[in-house]
């Protein structure tokens, strides 16, 4: 190595980040095994190299004695005092032994050491950046796929989409461009592993921080998501100013902000209802489009009894379940629905008690509700 090489080195520092240093004591660790290995010798070595020319030396070191058993690690006094008259018993003495031909092992040493800290280093990099946007949403090219993976290309780096993260009415096709969100970033001994995801609720809730300003600002809060990926959505909205509609912020003119999400999800439906605090009107609310007359709360079982028009009752159940289910997971609460009839004949019933809501479902995209009384179809 030479002057050349220091020089290389100041230039990766730059351009990598690598501390040269740091790549100077990793080649000068792997010179002493490749010294031991090479030339077949026991003795305890350092390696030094000179941080402004990049010549290369190995010292023997070898511990001062009284009597010598082993000529390889030790050195008697005598014999030390002939090199320097201050060395005495328990010193360590250190004897240049650098091989001629050492320059060639060196120069091999150093690429293999510098190549790896290098690749290190990139995937150190690319790890810190990609950890701090685990749980964001981030764009990428469809490149592969196979049984258990598709393989999502970021630029720098290969995320993975398992099959269960993949949207069962999506095909993805060679280079797509496909939004996911990160679900989770590991260091691997192959580098950093980036897992993402098409179902999960947060990409869901990401879209609409990238769509509606006042979300992004913190003018309107996402307060829950329930997902059924390529299906149904359920998303509460809230927004600390009387003034803000939350709701009508998340739809848009015309609803273009939440129809713009729905297209990107290949068609999901998404409700967008008011969150309150007030379990009752929550629950209302998650049940649109269904129309909800009444609710019930046990605080102590974390249930609310629903009563809903006859009429209405498939539609507040939904198809297999779903929408309750969904209403459900939004809301954290348990939902028996009942309909009216039979909430009459339970005499659970109270005409006196009319939930208010505000919802808003993509069936209906320029329709906004504000009541109860008005009539949501699915």
């Amino acid at each position: 190595m030479n002057s050349e090489f220091m020089d290389a080195l100041t230039s990766i520092e730059k351009d990598k980040g690598i501390d040269k240093e740091v790549i100077l004591e990793a080649i000068e660790q792997a010179l002493i095994t490749g010294y031991k290995r090479n030339f077949n010798s026991a003795q305890n070595v350092r390696v030094d190299i000179d941080r402004e020319t990049g010549n290369i030396r190995v010292f023997a070191r070898k511990e001062v004695v009284e009597e010598v058993f082993d000529a390889r690690l030790e050195i008697s006094v005598d014999a030390a005092k002939a090199i320097h008259p201050q060395y005495d018993v328990d010193d360590i003495v250190e004897i240049e032994v650098t091989p001629r031909d050492f320059g060639r092992i060196a120069a091999q040493t150093a690429k293999q050491v510098v190549t790896q800290r290098v690749r290190e280093a990139e995937r150190g990099i690319i790890y810190s950046d990609f950890i701090d946007r685990e749980e964001d949403i981030i764009t990428g090219i469809v490149q592969r796929q196979d049984h258990r993976f598709i393989y999502v290309d970021l630029g720098r780096v290969e995320a993975l989409m398992p099959l269960n993260e993949q949207m069962p009415n999506e095909t993805y096709r060679h280079n797509d461009r496909i939004k996911a969100y990160i679900t989770k970033v590991e260091k691997t001994t192959k580098g950093p592993q980036i897992m993402i995801s098409r179902t999960h609720p947060g990409l869901l809730k990401r879209l609409f921080e990238l769509e509606v300003p006042e979300i992004y600002d913190g003018t309107v809060e996402i307060k829950s998501v329930s997902r059924e990926a390529g299906d149904r959505s359920k998303i509460a909205v809230h927004a600390e100013d009387p003034d803000v509609d939350p709701v009508g912020s998340c739809v848009g003119p015309k609803g273009q902000r939440v129809q713009t999400i729905v297209n990107e999800l290949k068609g999901e439906k998404i409700d967008i209802v008011r969150w309150s605090e007030d379990p009752k009107v929550y629950v209302a609310n998650a049940l649109s489009p269904s129309k909800v007359v009444q609710v019930t709360v046990n605080e102590e079982e974390k249930m609310t009894q629903v009563v809903v028009p006859d009429y209405q009752l498939s539609l507040a159940i939904g198809k297999r379940g779903q929408n309750a289910r969904l209403a459900a997971k939004l809301t954290g609460w348990k939902i028996d629905i009942k309909s009216q009839s039979d909430a009459e004949e339970l005499g659970i019933y109270d005409p006196h008690a009319v939930v208010e809501e505000a919802t808003y479902s993509d069936e209906n995209p320029e329709e906004i509700s504000l009541s109860a009384e008005d009539e949501h179809t699915e």
